[in-house]
């Protein structure tokens, strides 16, 4: 401090030692001759400990290295050394120097030669406590890790352009996607990425938004560099600086995996919503087809339908003659009925149809023209020139899996039938041979009721593998009447099977054309939406609109699926089904039935499983209940008769029917028509080892 008056000694001895700031000189030895409070705090030792003393005495080893070796360099005569680092500490038993989260300190350790016009006579250390922007910095550093990974999660390219819209600075991961150069993206190449159906669009949507000075929002198809195209949404914001524009900031974020969803989402949206237009114009079909009662009201109603559900501009409805085996057109008069004229592309088409028992379709001339000439059809090209016809659908009509006629539309415009449209062209068809056949059975009135009433019933049940079906018929009637008694069984598409048994109250034609309306409306809703709960409600709505209010119906609908067993069934104020098994005794399956059809209340789900060998039998009224037997106790009479059946029965459907019937009716008059239907699911025999 020579050279120095008393007052700037004293302000520089309180600096050295107040400063915030480690201080300390070292002699030519490399010795500690001053040692200010900062850096023995940092040390974790006593000022008066240092002093004289190298850093090896006072430093922990790997401190005291680096400590030495800064010295050896600065007194060799190298201006400045510095680094940045840790400190572990002094002396054994001094402060561990840490920081309040538990981190070492870093210092910045500045080494300078002590210089005089006679050479180095010693260096000082300069250390500073970088803690704090250390953790700044690795902090800032792991915002910017998450922020890049989470643009690359969710697939965003950042970018940057100038005041005036022009990009100036390069942007590679952009470049990736597309397969462009560094000059071909700048300024406004980004653009030329873009699909060329949607180019213009976004450059105008970006010039406008630079001009306005507003958000840039935008989607459109970018090229990649496999050369196909995906769906990106860009979207940029200006930075302001007060009233100046500074630059955009913007984000390419790749969005097909969303637009194909929402595609997808709506597509399904418009197949459902036409799914459930096509239901409904089904229903009103059927309800239309039941209330025609001879063959020319089937006729009148399938053109009205041909119309309203298909938007066709002739319907053609067509008989089979099962002696001829020709196709005769059926008029409004139930009594005219014309023989086809072979040779005339009109007929020919359900000709086919019949023939092939499958729909003809034919979506424009070429195609119409393409089918017939296959076929040797002569007259095609003159028929083509002169009608005016353009599109064609001839579908045939089934009963029983066999041709009974065949159903004709035929549009003036072409058309694209597509394979929705196909099936509910089909099932309509199949609505309209129900209705023919019931038309023609209506019109024949010198048919038994027993006839008439097997006609309505499925004449075989659906075979599927995995289950056994049998159904029981016996009716009760001694005139020329028709009962409401009816069954029904067939397979789904997703593999289940349906099954159905029904009481309509009262006899005659009124019982049995109000079966005939629920048994199709029944297949028509399963056709839709198999689900027991939903199909009943569906009928309570057609029960509705179609039925009079002193109309009684129940019936029990199930659907089974013959891999696990598990049926789910809803009960319309029926009769519960009885369930035999081969090793316990029968049981009701009592579910609270719910009430009739057409009588509103939410309609029950009830889900079980049968176990291999066991069977489920459905049955109508007229096997519990007679002038002498009140339902209740014929129930308990039908468990106990089930309960004596022979294994040998159990395991048989048609010997457990006809074991059921037997015991049911011994000793009482058959005064109601008895109906069965029985499902089984055997046991399967293992393969041999």
């Amino acid at each position: 401090m020579s050279g120095l008056d008393p007052v700037d000694a004293a302000l520089l001895e309180t600096l050295l030692r107040e400063a915030p700031i480690g201080f300390a000189f070292f002699d030519e030895s490399g010795r500690y001759q001053r040692v200010n409070r900062a850096l023995a705090a940092i040390y974790g030792v006593d000022e008066s400990r240092c002093h004289g003393r190298t850093p090896s005495d006072v430093l922990v080893s790997e401190d005291a290295a680096a400590h030495e070796a800064a010295l050896a360099a600065v007194l060799a005569g190298e201006d400045r050394v510095g680094s940045e680092r840790p400190l572990f500490g002094g002396e054994p038993g001094g402060t561990d120097d840490r920081d309040d989260t538990g981190e070492r300190r870093r210092w910045s350790m500045e080494w300078y030669p002590a210089r005089s016009d006679a050479g180095v006579h010693g260096a000082v250390l300069i250390a500073v406590d970088l803690s704090d922007r250390y953790r700044a910095e690795v902090a800032l550093g792991r915002t910017e890790e998450r922020y890049r990974s989470l643009l690359t999660a969710t697939n965003q390219v950042v970018w940057t352009a100038d005041a005036d819209g022009e990009v100036r600075e390069d942007c590679p991961e952009w470049r990736t996607v597309t397969g462009q150069t560094a000059e071909q993206y700048l300024s406004s190449g980004w653009l030329d990425a873009a699909h060329p159906d949607d180019r213009e669009q976004v450059e105008r949507a970006w010039n406008d938004a630079v001009a306005d000075r507003a958000t840039f929002d935008a989607i459109f198809r970018v090229r990649t560099q496999s050369g196909d195209f995906r769906y990106y949404r860009s979207r940029a914001v200006p930075i302001m600086r007060g009233d100046s524009l500074m630059e955009w900031v913007g984000a390419h974020s790749d969005i097909t995996t969303q637009h194909e969803a929402d595609d997808m989402r709506q597509r399904l949206t418009q197949q459902l919503g036409e799914a459930a237009l096509r239901t409904v114009r089904l229903q009103k079909a059927t309800s239309d087809l039941a209330e025609a009662l001879t063959v020319g009201e089937v006729v009148q109603a399938m053109g009205e339908i041909g119309q309203s559900a298909v938007d066709a501009d002739s319907t053609t409805l067509a008989e089979l003659d099962s002696d001829d085996m020709r196709l005769h057109l059926l008029g409004d008069d139930p009594g005219h009925r014309g023989a086809s004229r072979a040779g005339t592309a009109g007929p020919a088409t359900m000709e086919y149809a019949v023939r092939e028992c499958r729909p003809f379709i034919a979506g424009d001339p070429a195609e119409m023209r393409a089918l017939l000439e296959a076929e040797d059809e002569p007259g095609v090209p003159e028929f083509l020139r002169t009608t005016e016809e353009r599109a064609w659908v001839a579908l045939p009509l089934l009963s029983a899996g066999r041709p009974i006629g065949a159903l004709r539309f035929t549009f003036s415009a072409s058309r694209d039938v597509s394979d929705e449209e196909k099936v509910f062209l089909e099932a309509l068809a199949g609505q309209c041979a129900l209705a023919l056949e019931r038309a023609k059975l209506f019109e024949r009135e010198h048919r038994t009721a027993e006839a008439l009433q097997t006609s309505l019933l499925p004449e075989d049940l659906p075979k599927v593998k995995g289950i056994r079906m049998q159904a029981f018929y016996r009716s009760g009637t001694q005139h020329v009447q028709v009962g409401g008694d009816w069954y029904d069984a067939f397979p789904l598409p997703d593999g289940r099977v349906a099954g159905v048994l029904g009481d309509v109250m009262g006899k005659g034609i009124k019982a049995a054309t109000g079966m005939s309306r629920v048994r199709n409306a029944l297949r028509a809703l399963a056709f839709s939406m198999p689900e027991p709960a939903d199909v009943l409600t569906g009928l309570d709505r057609m029960f509705d609109a179609t039925e009079g209010v002193d109309q009684v119906t129940t019936l029990v609908y199930f659907v089974l699926d013959p891999e696990t067993g598990q049926v789910d069934l809803s009960n319309a104020g029926h009769l519960p089904p009885l369930v035999v098994t081969e090793n316990a005794g029968p049981w009701l399956l009592e579910t609270d039935p719910d009430t009739p059809l057409g009588i509103s209340s939410e309609r029950g789900h009830h889900k079980f499983f049968v176990q291999p060998g066991n069977t489920v039998v459905l049955y109508s009224d007229g096997l519990v209940e007679n002038r002498k037997r009140a339902v209740a106790s014929g129930l308990d009479e039908l468990v106990t008769v089930a309960s004596q059946a022979r294994p040998e029965v159990v395991g048989d459907p048609q010997h457990m029917l006809q074991y059921l019937v037997e015991g049911m009716l011994a000793g009482y008059e058959q005064d109601d028509d008895v109906t069965l239907l029985a499902v089984h699911l055997p046991v399967m025999d293992s393969a041999p080892e």
